[in-house]
C-alpha cells in the first residue's frame, strides 16, 4: 500500500478529513485536479457545529481570525433604504453551547486555514492529479490518475465534488431535484460606493434581485443574483456591471473587479449509497444542496469528522470493519435532513436561525448509539456532548484531540472524567467527534460497547 487512505479532493471536506487522519498518524495523501486551492467564496458560513469541529481541529482561533461575524441585511429599493433586518433569528448561548452565531469565513480563506493545519501536521496535498479511474479488491484500492501514475490504498473518500468522478467510477447514482428553475450566480467583486456594515439586498419585483455582502476578512463583497428563467448569465466584467447597474443605484462602474465567478442552478440531491466496498463519499459527492441556509460546506465538514474518527479506529485501533458501515448509517440520514432543511430555506419556509445552526443534529438512531438508562434523560446517546465544566475543566477542553473521553467512570486508556454536573447522573462515554456513544446509570455493560469501537 502506498497509503492508509487516499482523499480525492481539497475542498473543505477533504481537507477537513485530511487534518483529522494526520493528527490520528493515519498516512493519508490528498489529491486534487486543479493546481491550487479553490478560490472563490461560494460556502461562507460556518455554522456554530461547525466552529465546534474547528475547535477540537485545532483551527477555530485561525478561522475566526480569517473571518468575522455576519452583518444585518440592508433592503434597498429604487435607491432608497428600506430598512435593515437581522439575517438570523437570535439563538442563546448556553454554558453547553458556547457559539451560538454564524461566523462568515469566505469558502478560499476556510480552505488555506484547513490547509496550513494539514501542512503542520506533516500531511500534504498533491495538486494537479487528476483521478480518472479506480480498482478495487478484498485488500484495497487502486486510483488511477490522467498523468499515468496510480496510487494504492487501503480505502479511498470521494471528496471531489457533485460531479464526483469517483462517485460515478464506482456505480453510484444521485438521486435529486430542482430547487428553483431560476439561473443563479454567484461572484466575488470589488465595488466602491457601499459601507462594509450590511449585506446589501436589492429585490426585483419579479422574484429576481442581487445581493452583495462584505466577505469578512477580505476587501471583496460576494455578489448573489438570481436572474430571470431562461436567462443565461454573463460572468464577464462588462456582463456583471450590467447587472449591478440596472438591479441597484450603483453606476456599472463602481464594479471595478471580479476575482472570481460562477453560475449554477439550485439543486437538492442524495446519492443513493454513501459506501462502495472500500470507497465512500463524502461532501458534494454524497449530497447537494441549495446554498440558501448555509448548511453545505458545514454538512461536508461534518461528513469528515465523522469518518475520520471511525477510519483512525479501523487502520490503527484494531476496531472492525463494520464500524466502518455506520458510516453510511449515521450520515447519509443527516444529509437527507439537511436537504430538506435547504430547500425549505430556500423558498422561504424555514427562518435562519435556531433550526440551521446545526446545534441539534444527533444519531439516536444509529447502531453506535447505547443508552442502557431505564428512563434516560438528556444528553441521551447520540446525541451532541455538550460543553461544560468539570473540576475546573471545561469539557471542550477535555474532549479536543483524537481521543474518546469517559465522564463519570474511569476506564484505563480512555480519557476519564468525575461526572458532569450539567449532565445529570449517570456515565457517558463520549465519542471522538463530540457525540455521547453510550450513557448509563452506572458502568455496568460498557465493556461489550468498547470492544466494537476498537477500544477493548
Amino acid at each position: 500500500m502506498d497509503v492508509d487512505v487516499l482523499v480525492a479532493g481539497a475542498g473543505p471536506t477533504g481537507l477537513t478529513l485530511g487534518v483529522d487522519l494526520a493528527r490520528r498518524g493515519v498516512a493519508a495523501l490528498v489529491v486534487e485536479r486543479a493546481e491550487t486551492l479553490f478560490p472563490g467564496s461560494r460556502g461562507k458560513g460556518v455554522q456554530p457545529r461547525t466552529q465546534e469541529v474547528f475547535d477540537d481541529l485545532g483551527v477555530l482561533d485561525a478561522m475566526r481570525a480569517a473571518g468575522g461575524p455576519y452583518p444585518p441585511r440592508m433592503i434597498w429599493r429604487d435607491g432608497q433604504q428600506l430598512g435593515v433586518r437581522p439575517m438570523f433569528e437570535p439563538v442563546e448561548a448556553t454554558e453547553g453551547a458556547p457559539y451560538t452565531e454564524p461566523l462568515m469565513v469566505a469558502q478560499w480563506r476556510t480552505q488555506e486555514v484547513l490547509h496550513d493545519r494539514l501542512t503542520e501536521l506533516g500531511g500534504r496535498v498533491a495538486f494537479g492529479r487528476e483521478l480518472t479511474g479506480l480498482d478495487q479488491d478484498p485488500e484495497g484500492v487502486t486510483a488511477r490518475f490522467a498523468d499515468g501514475a496510480t496510487v494504492r490504498a487501503r480505502y479511498l473518500v470521494a471528496a471531489d465534488g457533485g460531479r464526483s468522478a469517483v462517485r460515478r467510477a464506482v456505480g453510484v447514482g444521485m438521486t435529486g431535484e430542482s430547487v428553483d428553475p431560476s439561473p443563479f450566480l454567484v461572484a466575488d467583486v470589488r465595488v466602491r460606493g457601499l459601507d462594509r456594515e450590511y449585506w446589501h439586498a436589492f429585490p426585483g419585483e419579479d422574484g429576481t434581485g442581487l445581493m452583495l455582502c462584505p466577505l469578512a476578512g477580505t476587501e471583496d463583497f460576494q455578489l448573489a443574483a438570481r436572474l430571470p428563467e431562461g436567462e443565461t448569465p454573463d460572468l464577464s466584467l462588462e456582463g456583471l456591471r450590467k447587472l449591478v447597474g440596472a438591479g441597484t443605484h450603483l453606476d456599472p462602474a463602481d464594479l471595478t473587479e471580479v476575482r472570481w465567478a460562477s453560475e449554477f442552478r439550485p439543486r437538492a440531491a442524495l446519492a443513493d449509497r454513501f459506501r462502495a466496498g472500500r470507497v465512500f463519499l463524502a461532501g458534494d459527492a454524497a449530497h447537494v444542496h441549495s446554498p440558501a441556509g448555509g448548511q453545505g460546506l458545514n454538512t461536508s465538514v461534518q461528513d469528515a469528522y465523522n469518518l475520520g474518527w471511525k477510519l483512525g479506529a479501523v487502520l490503527r485501533d484494531g476496531a472492525p470493519d463494520a464500524l466502518l458501515d455506520t458510516y453510511e448509517e449515521e450520515r447519509r440520514a443527516n444529509a437527507a435532513a439537511m436537504l430538506d432543511l435547504s430547500t425549505g430555506v430556500h423558498r422561504g419556509e424555514v427562518q435562519r436561525g435556531k433550526a440551521t445552526v446545526q446545534l441539534g443534529l444527533g444519531y439516536r438512531e444509529s447502531s453506535l448509539s447505547e443508552d442502557t438508562r431505564p428512563e434516560p434523560a438528556e444528553p441521551r446517546a447520540g446525541d451532541r456532548a455538550p460543553d461544560g465544566t468539570v473540576d475546573g475543566v471545561r469539557l471542550f477542553d477535555a474532549f479536543r484531540g483524537p481521543h474518546w473521553t469517559l465522564l463519570g467512570a474511569e476506564l484505563p486508556g480512555v480519557r476519564s472524567l468525575p461526572a458532569a454536573p450539567s449532565y445529570g447522573p449517570g456515565v457517558f462515554l463520549v465519542r471522538p467527534d463530540g457525540y455521547v456513544g453510550w450513557a448509563g446509570d452506572s458502568a455496568e455493560g460498557l465493556d461489550a460497547y468498547l470492544a466494537g469501537v476498537g477500544l477493548a
